[in-house]
């Protein structure tokens, strides 16, 4: 008898904990839209679908979100205004393209502000303890938006149909780039003849000769096939690709305090394991290019070739003061001590 009703007493315990954890959702039913700036399978959209299939569980079905991969409510630049208007809920985009909407986002596009190792992890800190985020978010907020995160997606490469082996190749390159002032200024102080392009349009532009060479991480060279058109990549370590998952604020600040800490979790939690999804994404995409096209050259550009895209890319930082909206010089102040700061708590030097 004491044996059945402990038995009784544990699948009490059981059911009141299942019971606990399905309420702790207590908002009505929602349903949003989140548009990505990628196509299905590449990393915005992967992270969309499971950000959207935790918070379906967290919610016991109560929260869901679909997904719209790259094209399908129209291009990087109309999915944020999309947002920012709350015809959708949710946009996953990246530094440059917000920036149209909050020119302080791109601050992360200046150039070798970053380590060249542990990058993941160096968000990772500033998220949860630096004093970027917070900053960022208030800016995100004058204009309509949350930040939820800030995700690394593997470093940019530039493709090219010539080698490049100095900075002297890169002067009067047409160059594509996404839509941001300073990504543009950035460029231009390597010599190269910068064109803002939509995603989209980029490997008809180097098909037809519009434009020369583009950046984009490896991962979208492989799914946009730029390396069917491209026969040099050259890696500078000059710039992560950021992506920012992005909420419209009204929407946001209607979901219960529980739900919305849910999702900055997600976020917060994802970025490591992102970091090592991309990373292993991109070392395998690299191979498939290789054996797709054996006639591609890869090469990581050092010694005194890299120092001197490292002292043009110095020239531009106090031009994002000027082009970098209200409060810029916080921003950048803040994000560069946070880097400094995350880099002593991981012992990197």
């Amino acid at each position: 008898m004491r044996k059945l009703y402990l038995i009784a007493l544990a699948m009490i315990f059981v059911l009141t904990a299942t019971s606990a954890l399905a309420s702790e959702y207590t908002g009505d039913a929602v349903t949003a839209k989140l548009a990505s700036e990628e196509i299905e399978g590449d990393f915005m959209t992967v992270w969309a679908n499971n950000f959207s299939d935790h918070m379906k569980e967290w919610s016991d079905g109560k929260i869901n979100i679909e997904v719209y991969p790259y094209g399908t409510l129209g291009a990087t630049g109309d999915i944020n205004e999309l947002c920012q208007l709350g015809v959708v809920q949710f946009v996953f985009s990246d530094y440059a393209w917000i920036s149209s909407f909050v020119p302080q986002a791109q601050v992360l596009a200046l150039n070798y502000l970053f380590p060249t190792e542990k990058v993941p992890e160096i968000l990772d800190w500033m998220v949860r303890n630096g004093k970027f985020f917070p900053l960022l978010e208030k800016k995100f907020r004058d204009n309509d938006l949350v930040p939820l995160g800030i995700m690394f997606e593997g470093w940019q490469w530039m493709t090219s149909k010539k080698e490049i082996k100095t900075m002297d190749d890169v002067k009067g390159l047409k160059l594509r780039l996404m839509s941001s002032k300073l990504l543009v200024e950035d460029y231009k102080a390597y010599g190269a003849s910068p064109t803002p392009m939509s995603y989209g349009e980029v490997y008809s532009g180097l098909q037809m000769g519009l434009i020369d060479a583009q950046v984009n991480p490896l991962f979208a060279d492989y799914s946009m096939k730029f390396y069917e058109v491209q026969d040099y990549f050259t890696q500078l370590k000059n710039e992560p690709f950021i992506g920012i998952p992005t909420v419209n604020a009204e929407w946001f600040d209607s979901l219960t305090p529980e739900a919305q800490a849910e999702m900055r979790k997600f976020w917060a939690d994802s970025i490591i394991p992102a970091g090592k999804w991309i990373m292993e994404r991109n070392a395998a995409d690299m191979e498939k290019i290789k054996e797709a096209r054996p006639e591609v050259q890869f090469t990581t550009l050092e010694g005194e070739a890299l120092a001197e895209f490292k002292a043009a890319a110095q020239t531009v930082y106090p031009k994002f003061v000027e082009i970098g909206g209200d409060g810029a010089q916080e921003v950048l102040d803040a994000l560069l001590a946070d880097v400094e700061n995350a880099k002593a708590a991981l012992g990197m030097k």
